[in-house]
């Protein structure tokens, strides 16, 4: 049982969460499994681009945003708050961070932008925390709102500056990138080969060292970060029994609305980070619309990761990969993609006849047939289909894991201070 001493104690370390959850060796070996059959699939249908350094370098690329989203989600929800407003708050921080950025040089616009995007949190907070209001209804107020602000400023401070328009604002300069020297050829030159599984390991090492934004190098840098914060530290443990028992943590001592309110203030300043590098790194300018539904994906990231930074960064790629499939060879890679769909169904079917799960099992199997079926009687797939892919990845990986799933326990419930007396 945790004592007060041990709320209050500055150099505890509190354990992991416990749970049933895969060991660092079984989760490597899941992943080289994956790529393994991701490299077959690539040999059998000649779609050498699902794993090049070009493909893995737009993932990453892609990725960024919906995990700084869902890092943010993280935050709050950790702490209680359920944060549906975080595409609000990216919007708030493409349009400050373009602002900003354009004028004074993009470092101003990174921070300008965190800035607009904690101007959101602090908005959800009060609704939230403050006034109790449901926190689904505060937080797609937000998005209302930030949406509604950032169109009518929108052609008052861009329209009239060279390339400005009441949609766009003018271009930004760049943060700058890195490519690692030799390591990045080499790994390229590899992965050209083709060679089974080398190869493809080696795409995906040279998309990490390919021209990189130091935004990007940052924003990964965040996710142990916050691990160590949340579950290596005091204040992180005082954070957490906010979203599991704020009763509890009250009577031990903790402020629970100064826990949440920080949170949140964090989760938006994460948001608007994402918003930031739409803005300034994926595009060298603001233009409206360009969140595309982001926020709602990263939170949808947050979830398939089980609410930790480590499941949250896996998601963030999956969902990054997926939606790089627009942008490079969409429909040839998309159509191969099948082939690795039907293989894993077909593998999750084995799997639950082992576990004795039968009906399941056939559901899984007739599945797995038929996106094999679709995939061996096309030679493409529609534009559209390419489109919706990282939607429906979305959708598909939130119903397989949902029965793994532990949110906090008080999460998106009301709380009064003093409630438990």
């Amino acid at each position: 049982m945790t004592t007060a001493t041990d709320v209050n104690q500055p150099t505890l370390q509190p354990a992991a969460p416990t749970g049933r959850r895969l060991s660092w060796s079984v989760l490597l070996l899941v992943i080289a499994g994956a790529l393994a059959l991701t490299s077959i699939v690539r040999i059998i249908t000649g779609a050498d681009g699902i794993t090049n350094v070009s493909q893995m370098s737009t993932a990453l690329q892609l990725a960024v945003p919906i995990g700084l989203a869902g890092l943010g989600g993280l935050w709050a929800e950790r702490a209680g708050v359920v944060n549906i407003g975080l595409e609000g708050m990216m919007i708030l921080g493409t349009w400050f961070g373009a602002w900003a950025g354009f004028q004074w040089g993009p470092w101003t616009g990174v921070v300008v932008g965190i800035i607009g995007g904690c101007v959101g949190g602090i908005l959800h907070a009060i609704a939230t925390v403050t006034f109790r209001v449901n926190h689904i209804v505060s937080g797609v107020a937000i998005n209302i709102l930030a949406l509604g602000i950032t169109r009518y400023l929108a052609p008052l401070a861009f329209e009239g500056h060279a390339g400005g328009s009441a949609k766009q604002s003018p271009a930004i300069d760049s943060l700058g990138h890195f490519t690692v020297p030799g390591l990045s050829d080499g790994l390229r030159d590899l992965n050209n080969h083709g060679w089974f599984f080398v190869s493809d390991i080696a795409g995906l090492l040279g998309g990490l060292v390919t021209n990189v934004s130091w935004l990007t190098l940052i924003a990964i840098a965040l996710i142990p970060a916050t691990w160590w914060i949340l579950w290596r530290t005091a204040f992180g443990l005082r954070l957490r029994s906010c979203g599991e028992n704020p009763v509890a943590a009250e009577s031990l001592g903790v402020n629970v609305y100064k826990y949440k309110y920080i949170a949140v203030i964090i989760s938006g300043g994460l948001a608007g980070l994402g918003g930031v590098f739409l803005s300034i790194v994926a595009n060298p300018f603001y233009l409206e619309g360009q969140v595309s539904g982001r926020g709602y994906i990263g939170l949808a990231a947050m979830i398939f990761g089980n609410w930790m930074p480590g499941g949250l960064a896996l998601g963030a790629g999956l969902f990054g990969y997926t939606d790089s499939l627009n942008l490079r060879g969409g429909s040839t890679n998309v159509h191969a993609l099948l082939l690795l769909g039907a293989l894993l169904l077909i593998i999750g079917a084995i799997w639950l006849v082992v576990r004795k799960k039968y009906a399941p099992s056939m559901i899984t199997a007739v599945i797995g047939a038929l996106v094999y079926t679709w995939y061996a009687t096309t030679n493409e797939v529609p534009n559209q289909v390419v489109s919706a892919t990282p939607y429906v990845v979305t959708l598909v990986v939130l119903t397989l894991s949902a029965q793994r799933l532990r949110m906090p326990k008080a999460d998106g419930l009301p709380y009064k201070k003093g409630q438990g007396k």
